[in-house]
């Protein structure tokens, strides 16, 4: 990218990491914990050493919008809010299917480049700003990989928070233990892309399977709401030996955890790729329903999926949540977010004010 060395203008001194003896530097930010030396930048590469100090991206945004909660996607996250969302350049991965490549690639693949909107500068004042002017409840860090701008995440969650609105981060999970508990403090949700359950298909992403799923059970353990999202992609992780070994996973740690199967759309280096049918989602939902999981849904094709957009109580089975696509058509969930025919627990993070909820018509 032309711009990388402005990019290296717009950056602050890290705090996610820690300073070696020689000037190089270890960075936590993401599970593969880089020795980066001096002059050097990470796998990412947005964190850099300069002079024995770990720069991190600062004060810029390559995107924002306002997009309804559901589109992250959240299903038990305040359905119906409104998510204030941005996002900076690059990521930790380089999946040849990655669906928002454009942001997550350009500074490592020229056409990405090419195809990126320029970075803006903007205080996160001005951000958070932005937030509330737009009625916003929550304020997301996305677009990219954000764990890898996690100082600039929280510098603008902390005001978003004082504000009080709700944080979220949209994640392949790829953490480590240090940057979970750095933004733990200002962080609400956690949307964590599980790809698949095969090493091999990690390490040709560029990472390792199981820092991912011990990343889902930390996460949990420390008290953030998790939802879980599996891209299922024809020929690569559609077998139902692997969807069964995803939902067992996902339910040996809480069966409370939300399952999306969302569908693949042929892009970036896919593009001969076969999108996803709607049955292949149908089936997938049921192994996550037969495997114990509360919560499971089937995204991407509003309509097509039947009873799979819906939340449904998992006592008295009544529907609480209706939707399609990200609309929301009833609402049955009480102020105290419990299921409003038997009363059960509905597990995650609901609204106060339940009668104040709109009704929108976005597809």
């Amino acid at each position: 990218m032309n711009g990388q060395y402005k990019l290296d203008e717009w950056t602050h001194p890290g705090e996610v990491y820690e300073k070696l003896e020689d000037g190089s530097v270890r960075c936590f930010s993401c599970g593969h914990r880089c020795l980066i030396h001096q002059g050097k930048r990470g796998i990412c590469k947005v964190r850099f050493n300069r002079e024995g100090e770990l720069r991190v991206p600062w004060g810029y945004v390559a995107g924002a919008a306002s997009d309804p909660i559901e589109k992250k996607p959240f299903n038990h996250f305040l359905p119906g809010a409104n998510a204030f969302t941005f996002g900076m350049l690059g990521c930790n991965f380089h999946c040849s299917f990655c669906q928002n490549w454009v942001s997550s690639q350009a500074l490592r693949d020229p056409e990405a480049a090419n195809l990126s909107n320029p970075p803006t500068l903007v205080s996160a004042e001005k951000l958070v700003d932005y937030a509330w002017s737009s009625m916003a409840q929550v304020v997301a860090s996305s677009y990219n990989e954000p764990l890898i701008t996690s100082e600039w995440a929280v510098e603008i969650f902390k005001l978003a928070r004082s504000r009080g609105m709700k944080t979220v981060m949209v994640s392949n999970g790829y953490a480590t233990p240090e940057v979970l508990k750095y933004v733990r403090p200002y962080l609400d949700g956690y949307k964590i892309d599980l790809k698949s359950m095969n090493p091999v298909n990690y390490r040709d992403m560029g990472g390792v399977l199981q820092c991912v799923l011990d990343s889902i059970k930390l996460a949990v353990d420390l008290g953030l709401w998790v939802e879980i999202v599996t891209l299922v992609i024809p020929g690569f992780n559609d077998s139902q030996e692997e969807l069964w070994e995803a939902s067992r996973y996902i339910a040996s740690v809480s069966r409370n955890i939300p399952w999306h199967v969302t569908a693949f759309h042929p892009d970036y280096k896919m593009e001969d790729g076969v999108p996803t049918p709607a049955e292949t989602l149908k089936q997938a939902a049921e192994i996550g329903q037969e495997a114990g999981l509360n919560y499971v849904y089937a995204g991407n094709i509003p309509g097509r999926v039947g009873s799979l957009e819906n939340t449904y109580c998992p006592k008295c089975g009544n529907a609480l949540i209706t939707r399609r696509g990200y609309s929301l058509q009833s609402y049955k969930i009480t102020a105290e977010g419990k299921c409003s025919f038997c009363g059960e627990k509905i597990a995650g993070v609901w609204t106060e004010h339940p009668e104040e909820i709109r009704y929108s018509s976005w597809f």
